[in-house]
């Protein structure tokens, strides 16, 4: 990906979380467990919503394409944790490091717009319920998804391909577990170049209105379930509505210490667990935040495992 003859950088060593070797083991058990419960949490999700047809609505399809993103947004970064943690070299090598950089930054972009679309659906649903179904069609959400898959790839193709042809010179040692930009602008060789700037001008921005626009939503849809006569109408709002903004809150709150707030005094340790939280941790909590109060996904959740016990047994 670097053509610049100036760089000699051709990998990188992910320092992740340096320690005893029983440390290591101690956390490569812990964030594989994790892992395993993220991939079963969210394909269980996928598969609910596929086999029960009351289902097949636009919140719930959408809750299905964002399971699949959650899938991919902690392959991308987890298993290649995973080896470092029993690797004695922890190296990536450049092109692998900025491929990771590319899809990290594009799947938690695509993530944000996610969230935005499930916000509108929610405030469709909730403030006009009697123009919901005519609005929001199978055809425009297939539109939503796709705009979301495609804005959140596209959106940081030229950055990350300039960046990636700034000069490398070493050292190569970046102490993380993944290849975030702010490690990475911390190796060039070149002088502060403007890209770093475009690129976090750019990011903030992003967070920042797609922040905003998803709690103006949930304000106006806090407003419409106040005015329901029926507790409960009010309480299966909340309840929906509840647990999508749980979700934005762990999400959004950790990205915007890590991409929106000024350069703070916290340690290279606290960048990693922050980093950690919203990469591995909210990924994993999502399937329960979205299941554990929505009493038509429980139903489904029952009658995918109860069959998969069922085919085991027969």
């Amino acid at each position: 990906m670097n053509k610049s003859g100036e760089s000699t950088v051709t990998q990188f060593i992910l320092l992740g979380f340096p320690g005893t070797w029983k440390m290591q083991i101690t956390l490569f058990s812990i964030i594989f467990s994790v892992y395993i419960l993220t991939l079963t949490g969210n394909i269980a999700i996928i598969s609910a919503v596929r086999c029960d047809h009351r289902l097949h609505t636009p919140m719930y399809m959408l809750l299905a394409n964002f399971s699949f993103l959650e899938i991919w947004y902690v392959t991308c970064t987890v298993p290649n944790m995973l080896f470092n943690f029993l690797s004695e070299t922890k190296t990536i090598s450049f092109s692998g490091c900025f491929t990771q950089f590319y899809f990290f930054f594009s799947l938690g972009t695509t993530e944000c717009l996610f969230l935005c679309v499930m916000a509108y659906d929610r405030y469709l649903a909730i403030c006009h319920p009697l123009h919901y179904t005519s609005i929001m069609t199978g055809q425009l959400c297939i539109i939503l998804v796709t705009f979301c898959w495609f804005t959140g790839f596209l959106g940081h193709l030229i950055p990350i391909s300039f960046i990636s042809q700034l000069p490398f010179c070493g050292p190569n040692i970046i102490d993380h577990f993944l290849c975030d930009v702010e490690p990475l602008m911390a190796l060039s060789c070149a002088s502060k170049p403007i890209i770093e700037d475009v690129f976090h001008s750019v990011s903030s921005l992003f967070i920042i209105f797609t922040c905003l626009y998803i709690l103006g939503s949930y304000i106006l849809v806090l407003r419409a379930v106040l005015q329901v006569p029926s507790s409960t109408g009010r309480q299966k709002a909340f309840s929906t509505c509840g647990s999508h903004l749980v979700v934005v809150a762990l999400f959004y709150g950790t990205i915007m210490v890590m991409y929106v707030s000024p350069k703070s005094d916290n340690s290279v340790a606290m960048h990693k667990i922050i980093t950690l939280i919203y990469s591995v941790v909210t990924p994993a909590l999502n399937p329960f935040i979205y299941s554990i109060r929505n009493k038509d996904m429980k139903l489904a959740l029952h009658k995918v495992f109860c069959g998969m016990v069922i085919h085991q047994t027969s």
